[in-house]
């Protein structure tokens, strides 16, 4: 979308990292001039909610803090390395492709293919029933709560969101930095594992891949849904 080419860089946060031997995310270093992820969810999640802006201008922003919570959750959208792994050569399927392209749509259009019936409604479906009876309920709580191993005390995401709002503060919120090294962190582990000629969409890649991508893409919809709970309803109770 030409208008909004301005945004290019919202979408990512450049760990200048040294995969798969160091994964790690610095915001200091890696949000060049303040103008990555990180900021974005920051910016979009003040513009959501200022009454000072007309109605197309938060919906707008809606949309952009909609897409930058997911962006956030890809791991090569937090990583420097080979542009995020899109001049890194590879296959999916047979076809020639680039990694972070195989990261993209590769092998969740291969894994709708497969175990879906290549419907992305009934991928949902399962997710859901996932959150809400099945293997990932019992981590919920945890998504909701911004906590690392090296910062443990990190506040939740309620009480966070509401004294960010309170300052109106265009910095990086401390939940999407933990997210953003949670994703990068993956990088290394899962990722970068791959061998020269693989076919990413096949075989032991494909396989290690399919769970974290689905664990991604779950926890940040769930975050998602929670986020967007506190702006406008003032809570994280979640269905």
């Amino acid at each position: 979308m030409p208008d909004f080419a301005w945004s290019a860089d919202l979408h990512f946060v450049d760990a200048e990292d040294n995969p798969p031997s160091s994964c790690n995310l610095d915001e200091t270093r890696d949000c060049a001039n303040d103008f990555c992820v990180l900021t974005a969810i920051a910016n979009y999640t003040t513009r959501v909610v200022d009454t000072h802006l007309d109605a197309e201008q938060r919906q707008e922003a809606l949309k952009f803090l909609d897409h930058f919570i997911g962006d956030i959750g890809q791991p090569l959208h937090v990583e420097a390395d080979a542009l995020g792994g899109n001049r890194i050569s590879t296959k999916c399927n047979g076809a020639s492709t680039n990694l972070h392209s195989v990261w993209d749509s590769g092998i969740i259009n291969r894994l709708l293919q497969q175990n879906h019936g290549s419907s992305v409604a009934n991928w949902v479906d399962d997710l859901v029933a996932r959150i809400k009876t099945g293997s990932f309920k019992s981590l919920t709580s945890s998504w909701l709560s911004c906590s690392s191993v090296t910062q443990p005390l990190r506040r939740d995401l309620d009480v966070q969101i509401n004294e960010f709002l309170s300052t109106r503060a265009v910095t990086p919120l401390e939940c999407p930095l933990v997210w953003g090294g949670e994703s990068n962190k993956f990088v290394c582990s899962t990722v970068f594992t791959f061998s020269t000629g693989e076919d990413l969409c096949t075989g032991s890649y494909f396989t290690n891949a399919v769970p974290v991508i689905e664990l991604q893409i779950a926890r940040q919809a769930f975050r998602l849904a929670a986020w967007l709970n506190v702006l406008f309803d003032g809570a994280t109770n979640l269905p």
